[in-house]
């Protein structure tokens, strides 16, 4: 299984903070047979990030996404994987 591990973040494009996350699971998959065959970072532009999650999903045989989940504006990555998906994002304040 070849899988790519993409980051989103302009905090982590720009080095303001360190991409702990992404080395510690691509050490955690290592140790449990699977390969990380790249890793990808991305600031947070709609269009990059579709960009970046379609070219790793023609690649890999999947996708781990990392970041830009939060609460904030600028935290699009359900909005691209929405896009990508062709489904609408739908907010379920249940």
């Amino acid at each position: 299984m070849h899988l790519e591990l993409v980051s989103i973040g302009t905090e982590l494009l720009l080095g303001q903070i360190v991409d702990t996350n992404a080395a510690w699971l691509s050490a955690r998959l290592a140790e449990v047979g699977v390969g990380v065959y790249r890793r990808t970072t991305v600031g947070d532009n709609l269009a990059r990030i579709v960009s970046v999650l379609r070219e790793a999903l023609e690649r890999a045989d999947g996708v781990i996404t990392i970041g830009g989940l939060g609460p904030t504006d600028d935290d699009l990555t359900r909005e691209a994987i929405a896009s990508i998906l062709g489904e609408p994002l739908v907010l379920d304040e249940g």
